[in-house]
């Protein structure tokens, strides 16, 4: 990351409320303890995904991928009364980071934590989502929004975060990367699905927010 764009990052971190407590040491304890630090969504994304939530006011929320639960938390914070958040991981270690996490929030009793492979977890689930926060493996980003589409609401919408993958998505790909491979054929497909409308972020490591239209 060149200089410049590095103090621009911290000029908005700088000019973006605080986060909380909680969300604070949340960070804090993945950065001192968790590989792969990269994958929690931290301040300035976190509090998008908040307001995201608290504009849409949704009834049910879906993440596959929640890692050590600072999104979960976020996303939650804009929940309807009688609300949930459903977040599903396939690492059984870092979900009982994420626990012990989220039983310190005020949202204990709206976030349900599942172990397991998102494909066989979301058809169980019986719910229709207002949003549905795609955050796991690149390789099945596809497979997740196939799988999700028809359980999300007209109207409803989609996020994926590391779209643009470390601007992987724009340099010569190996064929061995499954993860640049899998992030490309879902932009792709997305941007061409009439079933949606789309818009894709400079955030971080990139953001697609997608809003379904119809079935």
């Amino acid at each position: 990351m060149l200089e410049k764009d590095k103090e621009i990052e911290k000029y908005i971190a700088q000019h973006t409320s605080a986060e909380d407590e909680l969300l604070h040491e949340i960070y804090r304890k993945t950065n001192l303890s968790v590989i792969q630090t990269r994958m929690i969504s931290g301040h300035v994304q976190g509090k998008i995904l908040e307001f995201f939530s608290k504009m849409i006011k949704p009834k049910n929320i879906l993440e596959i991928g929640t890692f050590t639960g600072y999104s979960a938390i976020c996303l939650a914070k804009g929940l309807q009364a009688g609300g949930e958040l459903h977040s599903i991981d396939i690492n059984d270690e870092i979900l009982e980071t994420a626990k012990i996490m989220i039983e310190k929030s005020p949202y204990i009793n709206k976030i349900h934590l599942h172990s397991g492979d998102a494909q066989d977890i979301i058809p169980t689930l019986n719910k229709k989502f207002d949003i549905v926060f795609i955050d796991g493996d690149k390789r099945c980003y596809l497979d997740n929004y196939k799988a999700v589409f028809d359980l999300v609401n007209i109207g409803g919408f989609i996020f994926a975060d590391n779209v643009l993958w470390d601007r992987k998505v724009v340099e010569p790909i190996k064929a061995n990367d499954k993860q640049t491979l899998g992030i490309i054929e879902f932009n792709d497909f997305v941007q061409a699905d009439l079933r949606v409308e789309n818009v894709l972020f400079n955030l971080r490591d990139g953001m697609m927010i997608i809003r379904k239209l119809n079935n």
